[in-house]
């Protein structure tokens, strides 16, 4: 099973939750940092790191010999990576996506790729953990490709350890959190009982709805704020697989780099009948 562990905001505790969710995991399993921008479930997972990989991507590069200006590949790129100018075109690399459009749409042929570094992905192990996660070379703007990266790398692991694969997912509903989320079996959307946190678990449990992956929700914090979260997963039928409250305990433990289940043993047994209630949601959900 791939379960993605996701948030309409950040701070919210997603970390916390899957990094407890593999730590718990019985018969080995996965954990893939997704959040890519700023990766942090190596600090409470302290893996020893086997490899490393660059991640590369496409980007046009012009033969200005070749080039007469005509303009169609400025014309054609929608994120305005290639600007036409009289003499030749200006490439921002940072802006492409690679699809490749402005080399198949030239007219001369004076636009070919070449590749260009974004980023890496590291995999490691810590016991019958294994560790996968992404990161991005400071100043990029474009992530997906990175945590597609990390994505490709945990399914080329042995299966061991894919009998569970939790994925910790970039905060928000743009881009980089459907591109984690998207081919997982199930999703946990972790809130917190708060006007902000309920505004955004509105925004994620509506994305989510539109990749059609069965979802519920994990509060944490849960004796804090109001019941408005809670009010909100009746009326709308979102199941509420987990209730972490604030802890002093667990909140120094955070502070120090360590996991929930070092600073609160006992949620052992109910991360572990939330692993078991999202595999029954996934396979519900792949019924005809």
């Amino acid at each position: 099973m791939i379960l993605a562990v996701a948030s309409g905001k950040g701070g919210t505790g997603k970390t916390t939750v899957a990094v407890g969710l593999a730590l718990s995991a019985r018969g080995g399993a996965s954990l893939l940092d997704c959040d890519v921008e700023e990766p942090n479930c190596h600090i409470f997972v302290k893996p020893e790191i086997l490899r490393r990989e660059p991640v590369m991507v496409p980007i046009p590069k012009v033969d200005k010999d070749a080039c007469n200006s005509c303009g169609q590949c400025s014309e054609f790129c929608r994120f305005h990576a290639i600007v036409a100018l009289k003499t030749e075109p200006l490439v921002f690399p940072e802006l492409c996506h690679g699809c490749g459009g402005c080399a198949w749409i030239c007219p001369r042929g004076a636009i070919r790729e070449i590749r260009r570094e974004i980023g890496a992905v590291e995999v490691g192990m810590n016991g019958g953990l294994r560790f996968i996660q992404g990161i991005m070379n400071v100043g990029q703007a474009m992530s997906p490709p990175v945590i597609r990266a990390v994505k490709a790398a945990a399914l080329e692991g042995n299966s061991e350890h894919d009998r569970v694969m939790i994925v910790d997912c970039p905060p928000g509903t743009a881009c980089p959190m459907v591109a984690a989320v998207r081919g997982s079996d199930a999703v946990v959307l972790v809130t917190e009982p708060t006007p902000f946190g309920l505004h955004d678990l509105r925004l994620a449990a509506e994305t989510v709805r539109k990749l059609g992956i069965p979802f519920g929700v994990a509060i944490n914090r849960s004796d804090c704020g109001d019941g408005r979260v809670e009010d909100y997963c009746g009326a709308e039928k979102i199941p509420i697989l987990l209730r972490i409250p604030e802890r002093r305990d667990m909140a120094e433990g955070y502070s120090r780099g360590e996991s929930i289940l070092s600073a609160a043993p006992e949620y052992r047994e109910p991360l572990l009948r939330l692993l078991e209630e999202t595999s029954r949601m996934a396979v519900e959900n792949k019924k005809p």
